[in-house]
């Protein structure tokens, strides 16, 4: 079996012998998220009515956060902790060798590229994103099933690799850092702010909306046109300068997914992002349009 780390579309996902893969269903809904056991979110809510065949379900807020340490000035959704880390994946069943595939509904952006990114942290190297997500699965009329999947459990003791992102603000516009922003254009000029204390962002950080990533149909564009408009953009700077952020590390996830995917390896993630920046009120805010 051929081992996918970026990317994997549904006929592939298909044709992998079930005992070969670990699927994580990783669907969640910002606007509801629940708030506790009795209270689940949407996203769970939509996994029990229907997910892929023998997926476990992996939630944004407590499995691949910590909203306990929101008030640290980490963002809206900080890291979790290696240890509740390495419990959801001993739940889930994982070991190593055991191809991980992640989906949601928004093609990666809401959770599973979250997900992706993590198991990489912690330096797992074959897990990739079901290209087009849950809609592309039912689209292509594959079966789903209800309910919720137990799988026999396993100990798991991973470890984050502290290099490969940052969560110290101070660190964020050293000298040789490139941010780039995965936010829609209108949050990041500041005319607009749903979610955060003040619109706009960090001083000097670049756009790249994640939605870039994706071509018309939904799905990842082909590596060699992420690979000239990241190019483009970076101009001579190294994949290694590039500190990813969006509003509270998420979304972030596709931007890295997408360079990682076009060949650019090596890029970081500011993972308190836009929440964590301005959870002071004396950091700076830029507002309009990325620098020239």
């Amino acid at each position: 079996m051929t081992v996918k780390t970026t990317l994997i579309d549904v006929d592939e996902l298909a044709a992998l012998p079930m005992d070969a893969i670990l699927i994580v269903d990783c669907r969640f809904e910002l606007m509801a998220p629940g708030n506790g056991s009795r209270d689940t979110g949407k996203g769970e809510r939509d996994y029990r009515e229907a997910h892929i065949p023998g997926a476990v379900y992996a939630s944004l807020d407590t499995d691949l956060s910590d909203l306990s340490r929101q008030s640290e000035g980490l963002g809206r959704h900080p890291l979790p902790l290696e240890t509740a880390f390495s419990s959801a994946l001993s739940r889930w069943g994982w070991r190593p060798g055991l191809q991980v595939v992640c989906y949601d509904a928004a093609n990666g952006a809401l959770a599973a590229a979250r997900l992706w990114w993590l198991l990489k942290l912690a330096g797992v190297r074959d897990v990739a994103v079901l290209d087009g997500g849950f809609p592309a699965w039912t689209a292509a009329g594959l079966p789903v099933e209800s309910g919720d999947v137990a799988r026999a459990p396993t100990r798991v003791d991973l470890h984050f690799d502290a290099s490969r992102y940052l969560t110290d603000h101070s660190h964020l516009r050293d000298a040789g850092n490139v941010v780039l922003d995965a936010r829609a254009a209108p949050r990041y000029r500041g005319e607009v702010e749903p979610i955060d204390r003040v619109g706009g962002h960090v001083p000097g950080a670049l756009n790249r909306p994640f939605s870039e990533n994706l071509a018309a149909d939904g799905r990842f564009r082909p590596a060699g046109e992420l690979r000239e408009a990241f190019l483009a953009l970076l101009g001579a700077r190294a994949p290694a300068d590039v500190v990813h952020m969006c509003g509270s590390g998420v979304t972030a996830c596709h931007n890295l997914l997408a360079m990682e995917h076009a060949g650019l390896v090596g890029s970081r993630l500011y993972a308190p992002s836009w929440s964590g920046w301005v959870s002071d009120p004396e950091r700076p805010v830029a507002k309009g349009e990325q620098p020239g």
